[in-house]
């Protein structure tokens, strides 16, 4: 009995061959192998030919779904349905770690990498890896110098879109990130939320050498150059190098001479902005820093850092001569001129040189005539 089926079976598993092999002949899905079809029109390539079909039943310009709250449309149906989660805020993909949520299934899988470490894409010129292509894709103009997107006010290139979209902001006028514990406005993300920790306290990045915590990523980079010693930003003036860029920028006008901070009060020009900050307490009073023990203020972070070594008797700076130490580094580099008997003060009206500045104008007071400076109490 079982043999007389065997020419039925025969003639069934026959057919039910050449059957897939027309379904894949048709659908090209060739897994692993790029994209096998190609539109003639566009150079456009695809994986299946279903989505080939997709593409080509669209006219130039067409777009064939349209979205009814508002009216942006797309090529294809999943693509719409995919855009209404926006106007109704659905978030159906969560990841099992920490239970954030996505709109989109290809937005969790990005996201697990956080969680798994995996970057699976790396540059063929520094072999950097990335969790994401598109990050892999703006790395790699790092190398090209490529920069495709164009202000079409000023001109200026970015190597990328969000960086234009920021940049052009500069020309609106337009801030739209916006405090609402002091109600300051900003015209980019980064900023805002770097700002609203100001106000919450969050420190979110950690160094994993020291501990210290930072509010924003880029200043975790440049601090942890501290502990691997990089300086990668040099003056080619000097060559004198720099772990920061604003800090090289701010060294190079020691040679220009640019100093374009000006007081409003009394024209005295800084070549730092902090440094013009800072100065401007002189005719405000303002003292912002205020020691936590007796309550002394100080218009400087630094003036109150040194003031607080009186009541904990840290003294960090010691001399490599002698060992004496100091609460400041100031005054260490003041004792310092004992040994090596640097003196860089000189008056102009008697050549006498000093080694300390309090001593040396002083010294002016008498020796131009006027009278030293005296206390009152």
């Amino acid at each position: 009995m079982y043999l007389a089926l065997i020419p039925i079976l025969n003639i069934f598993f026959f057919f039910w061959f050449f059957f897939l092999q027309s379904i894949l002949s048709e659908n090209q899905l060739v897994l692993g192998a790029g994209h096998v079809c190609a539109c003639d029109g566009y150079s456009k390539s695809f994986r299946c030919r279903c989505s080939l079909k997709a593409h080509e039943s669209l006219q130039p310009g067409e777009q064939s779904y349209v979205c009814g709250v508002c009216r942006k449309s797309f090529s294809r149906k999943c693509f719409l349905k995919t855009h209404h989660r926006i106007h109704s805020g659905e978030r159906p993909y969560t990841c099992d770690i920490c239970n954030k949520s996505f709109s989109q299934k290809g937005h969790l899988n990005t996201h697990q990498r956080v969680h798994s470490g995996e970057r699976p894409y790396t540059c063929d010129a520094c072999n950097k890896t990335f969790s994401q292509n598109g990050d892999l894709k703006v790395h790699q103009r790092v190398h090209t110098g490529e920069r495709p997107y164009v202000c079409d006010v000023c001109s200026k290139s970015f190597s990328r879109k969000d960086i234009l979209k920021v940049h052009q902001r500069v020309h609106t006028g337009l801030r739209p990130y916006t405090c609402d514990v002091c109600s300051r406005s900003f015209s980019d993300r980064v900023t805002f939320k770097a700002h609203e920790r100001m106000h919450n306290g969050e420190h979110p990045y950690t160094c994993d050498v020291c501990s210290k915590s930072f509010k924003r990523n880029s200043f975790l980079i440049a601090h942890q150059r501290i502990h691997s010693g990089e300086r990668k930003y040099t003056c080619n003036v000097c060559t004198k190098s720099f772990s920061r860029k604003y800090i090289l920028k701010a060294h190079q006008r020691i040679h220009s001479g640019d100093r374009p901070y000006t007081c409003d009060m009394c024209n005295k020009s800084f070549s730092q902005k902090c440094n013009l900050m800072t100065h401007q307490r002189t005719h405000s009073g303002d003292r912002p820093y205020t020691c936590d023990v007796c309550n002394k203020s100080f218009s400087q972070r630094g003036d109150l850092t040194a003031h607080k070594r009186i009541h904990s008797g840290e003294r960090p700076y010691n001399c490599a001569v002698c060992n004496k130490s100091f609460s400041r580094k100031d005054i260490l580099k003041s004792h310092q001129r004992i040994h090596s008997g640097e003196r860089p003060y000189n008056c102009g009206v008697c050549n006498k040189s000093f080694s300390r500045k309090g001593i040396f104008m002083s010294h002016l007071h008498v020796c131009g005539g006027e009278q030293p400076l005296t206390c009152d109490t």
